[in-house]
C-alpha cells in the first residue's frame, strides 16, 4: 500500500513541478501527524509545496528493512534487497510517471524511523545519485553482523562499516535524531544508551569522511522516546532543514 500527500493547489493537469519526500512506514503517517505537518508548514511559507510517498510496512517489516545484501545477527532484512528493489523500480517509476515531481536527487529525499530510519539511510547510501537527502529518527544503527563480546558488537555495526569503507564517498545530506527515552541498553556501560551512541558514532564516522557537521549532517537529540509521538514533534525540523537549507 502506498499513500500519496498532494500540496494545496497541487493540479494533475498544471505544469508545476514539486520535490519528493519517500517516506518508509508509510503507515504510521498519521500518527505522526504529517498531514497537519505539511499543510502547516506549507501554508506559512516555510516549505515549498512538496508531494510525500508514504509506503507501508507489511508484515514482513522485519525482513524488508535493513541493509541490503548485509542481514543482521538475527538473519533479519533477508528480504532488505528486494525492498531496494521494490522502491527504485517499482514505487519510484509509478510516481515519477502519475505525479508532477522534479527529477534528480537535490529534489527526492527519503525519511524512516526506526529499522525503518535504517533502511532509508541505507537507500540513500547506497544510491546518492537518486537520493540527495535523508532522515532518519531514532534509527536503528545497532544492526551488526555478529553478537558476540561487546567489541564484536562496535565493530560489527553494519552502517558504520559502510561509511567507513565507502569509495567513493557518497555525497548526501543526512538527519539523524534520537531520544533519550529511546531505550535503557548500554551495551557497553559508558552511560550513554546505545541509540544515541550509534548514531554518535556514525556521525563522527561521516566527520572522518569529510562530511560537515552541522551543514552536511546533523544529529538532534530530543526528550522523549521510541515512539510516534516524539517523532511527530520533531518532524517539522527535519523538513525545515530539509526544505529552507
Amino acid at each position: 500500500v502506498v499513500d500519496v500527500y498532494l500540496p494545496p493547489g497541487y493540479d494533475s493537469v498544471g505544469s508545476a513541478r514539486y520535490p519528493v519526500l519517500y517516506m518508509n512506514d508509510g503507515q504510521d503517517a498519521t500518527a505522526l501527524g504529517l498531514l497537519h505537518t505539511l499543510d502547516s508548514l506549507t501554508a506559512h511559507g516555510r516549505i515549498p509545496p512538496l508531494i510525500v510517498v508514504a509506503i507501508h510496512a507489511n508484515d514482513q517489516r522485519l525482513q524488508d528493512y535493513g541493509t541490503a545484501g548485509t542481514p543482521n545477527a538475527q538473519g533479519f532484512g533477508a528480504r532488505a534487497h528486494l525492498y531496494e528493489r521494490f522502491v527504485l523500480e517499482e514505487v519510484m517509476p509509478w510516481a515519477a510517471a502519475r505525479y508532477h515531481l522534479r527529477g534528480g536527487p537535490a529534489h527526492t529525499a527519503v525519511l524512516g524511523s526506526s529499522l525503518g530510519g535504517l533502511a532509508a539511510f541505507d537507500l540513500a547510501w547506497r544510491h546518492p545519485g537518486v537520493f540527495g537527502t535523508v532522515g532518519a529518527m531514532s534509527g536503528s544503527f545497532w544492526w551488526r553482523t555478529q553478537d558476540g563480546t561487546t567489541e564484536q558488537k562496535q565493530a560489527s555495526r553494519v552502517a558504520l562499516s559502510m561509511v567507513r569503507e565507502a569509495t567513493p564517498l557518497p555525497r548526501l545530506r543526512i538527519w539523524l535524531e534520537t531520544a533519550d527515552g529511546d531505550e535503557t541498553s548500554d551495551r557497553d556501560g559508558n552511560g550513554i544508551i546505545d541509540s544515541i551512541q550509534d548514531t554518535d558514532d556514525l556521525v563522527d564516522a561521516l566527520v572522518a569522511q569529510g562530511y560537515v557537521k552541522g551543514k552536511d549532517v546533523v544529529h538532534v537529540t530530543v526528550a522523549g522516546g521510541h515512539d510516534q509521538g516524539t517523532w511527530g514533534r520533531i518532524l517539522p525540523e527535519f523538513l525545515l532543514w530539509t526544505y529552507t537549507n
